[in-house]
């Protein structure tokens, strides 16, 4: 009866510990990119396996209501971290001074492809001449196309550019466009095979445009520096989700759609695929995930300004957080 006693009493201190470490948790938020989709696995299996609490966060995870707010959001310091891209981030600081960085590389390379029909024949930039592209808008996607006639010696002039909004693909199934850019390698590609429709695809990067991370977690400086542990600590528990998500795949998809939103539903099979296709791009060889170059930042600093789409050079550990 003692024995039994006594190991009520040390379950009830464990309960009280553990509620008590709940409620002195630090609320951390996060801005995603999009809705829940495969690439956000890591962080739903870190918050499932309770890695985010084990570090004493509360991660907070909040859907966009437009693109931007995953990059003004934190920078307005109205979130604690963002999912943004690298070019956004680089134009955003050098332009307008906005005061944030990168303190984690998501994808080590970009995943921004060039999809078209079959029935096209186009293979490469050469193949642009005399076409229609569709894009989502912005100057970016505009100077990808320009930047990657010019390194195949094809007359940029000769291409004309439609934005077509969100309707990438259904305006290059419709025939309105040519081709498309701005397009995902995880996404788009597998949900236009499923529908069984023949096309070919490429991604920017192999044409003249430099090696760039697609995803980039950003934070305001100021915060980065006054809660340096907070975001070793985030880091740390990613980690951990991310060694889970490589592991065993099919379980964090299994956490990602039981979290999905019900505003964009998620095809089991599209997202298995998407997952796939980006583990290794997360974590290629000899590097480790979440890892930062300096090399990265110049190339896409140096390509930014030749382009006229910033307005001076700055060293590239102006746009990285270093722990």
């Amino acid at each position: 009866m003692k024995k039994i006693f006594t190991l009520l009493m040390l379950a009830t201190l464990l309960f009280s510990c553990n509620s008590k470490k709940k409620e002195n948790l630090k609320e951390v938020s996060i801005v995603l990119d999009w809705y829940p989709n495969a690439v956000h696995s890591f962080i739903y299996t870190a918050v499932e396996k309770g890695y985010f609490e084990d570090e004493g966060i509360k991660l907070n995870i909040i859907y966009p209501s437009s693109p931007s707010d995953s990059l003004t959001l934190p920078a307005a310091k109205k979130a604690d971290i963002g999912i943004s891209y690298l070019n956004s981030l680089i134009i955003a600081r050098t332009n307008e001074n906005i005061p944030i960085k990168s303190f984690g590389a998501i994808l080590q390379k970009s995943v921004n492809t060039v999809i078209s029909l079959k029935e096209k024949n186009i293979t490469s930039p050469k193949d642009f001449e005399n076409k229609i592209a569709g894009t989502s808008g912005g100057i970016l996607s505009e100077t990808y196309l320009k930047s990657m006639m010019i390194s195949n010696n094809v007359d940029p002039n000769s291409l004309q550019i439609i934005d077509v909004g969100f309707e990438l693909l259904t305006s290059m199934i419709t025939n309105k466009v040519d081709f498309t850019i701005g397009n995902m390698i995880n996404h788009e590609v597998p949900v236009i095979k499923e529908k069984n429709i023949d096309i070919n695809y490429f991604l920017i990067d192999n044409f003249g445009i430099p090696a760039a991370y697609e995803l980039i977690l950003i934070a305001n400086e100021d915060l980065l520096n006054e809660n340096k542990e907070i975001y070793q600590k985030v880091i740390k528990a990613m980690k951990k989700g991310f060694k889970d998500t490589q592991n065993n795949p099919d379980e964090s998809l299994k956490i990602l759609f039981s979290k999905q939103s019900e505003e964009f539903v998620l095809g089991e099979t599209i997202e298995k695929e998407s997952l796939n296709i980006l583990l290794p791009i997360m974590e290629p060889k000899n590097t480790d995930f979440l890892n930062q170059s300096e090399d990265i930042f110049k190339s896409n600093i140096d390509w930014l300004y030749e382009n006229k789409i910033i307005i001076k050079k700055l060293p590239a550990n102006n746009f990285m957080y270093q722990f």
